[in-house]
């Protein structure tokens, strides 16, 4: 049991890795939608993490979100913003992947990227505390 606790959770946020240099490489070839969805992507993986490691798997997006709120957000373990960047990613992400008529600005995606590398770092911070 204590290997799968160890192992899903680096494996996950080894995914959250990949989807930001993803992200990256997608947003200098100037593919914005792409860029934003693997942001996202960047940062549910990293969330995912550190539900896994405490004893939480969720089978859907807004699963996943609703109890990252609950359990590090309210708690204060997160500061609120992250929370506001959590949002913007998802909503981002799904009108770029679902709204043939959303237009996404480069500028909004630049800040995806960014808001998405600190989720990774905070996550990747409180799971070395926690180990």
């Amino acid at each position: 049991m204590q290997e799968t606790k160890d192992i899903i959770p680096k494996l996950e946020m080894e995914k959250a890795k990949n989807a930001l240099d993803e992200a990256k490489i997608l947003f200098d070839s100037e593919k914005y939608y792409g860029a934003a969805n693997r942001s996202y992507y960047a940062a549910f993986h990293a969330m995912s993490a550190l539900l896994i490691y405490d004893g939480y798997s969720m089978k859907k997006h807004s699963g996943v979100i609703s109890k990252f709120r609950e359990l590090y957000i309210k708690t204060g373990i997160f500061e609120t913003e992250v929370s506001e960047m959590i949002a913007a990613l998802f909503k981002i992400r799904t009108e770029c992947d679902y709204d043939t008529f959303y237009v996404v600005a480069k500028a909004d995606v630049e800040e995806q990227i960014k808001n998405a590398e600190l989720i990774l770092e905070l996550i990747e911070k409180r799971l070395e505390v926690i180990n």
